[in-house]
């Protein structure tokens, strides 16, 4: 896809701030740290748009970002980073479930999950939790430049074999510093809005 303009909109962290003027969304979901920030910057051909940092959980709301006035990426707090407060977390879970469950034009969510690591027990959860909701969703394996190539298969294969148990489930490799797979997630994204 062809990126014209790309713009951060704004952050929600209230049901009542999210977005409702009609624009098709697609979601970014994964734990904290896992690299959806880097990787909306490579999706939206910008090297600071979604702020990155080596601390996790530095997201805290649920940030839009309009691309060429024809879609919302919509990037979610990383889950599964623990120095939040019970308040925080339970906050977090009601603008989330709200928006998941409520949102009419959330077309698809994109999963992401660290390539070098087995998928923990958040990120099966959330599998199942796409597949009971019936959400159109892709599994996305992140930061896979930093394995050798002698690590890159193996790994791919491992984490195929975890996920097996979710029929017809796909997932496509992506490296933020090389941009592989960014075509594919494109294509993917584009097809389903």
């Amino acid at each position: 896809m062809e990126i014209d303009a790309a713009e951060f909109v704004i952050s929600v962290g209230h049901p009542s701030q999210i977005l409702a003027d009609g624009l098709p969304e697609v979601a970014f979901v994964g734990r904290s740290n896992v690299g959806k920030s880097s990787l909306l910057n490579v999706l939206l051909n910008r090297k600071n748009l979604a702020k990155t940092s080596n601390t996790p959980g530095k997201t805290r709301s649920l940030n839009y970002y309009r691309v060429n006035s024809a879609l919302y990426l919509v990037d979610f707090p990383g889950y599964g980073y623990a120095r939040r407060t019970y308040g925080e977390q339970k906050r977090w879970a009601g603008i989330i479930d709200g928006y998941l469950n409520n949102q009419a034009t959330l077309r698809g969510i994109v999963h992401l999950l660290d390539a070098r690591h087995d998928p923990t027990a958040q990120d099966l959860e959330m599998i199942r939790w796409m597949q009971y909701a019936q959400k159109p969703f892709l599994a996305v394996l992140t930061k896979v430049d930093k394995l050798s190539g002698s690590q890159l298969k193996p790994r791919l294969d491992r984490t195929g074999a975890i996920l097996r148990e979710f029929e017809d489930l796909r997932f496509l490799p992506f490296s933020a510093k090389s941009g592989r797979g960014k075509k594919e997630l494109w294509k993917w994204i584009q097809e389903t809005i």
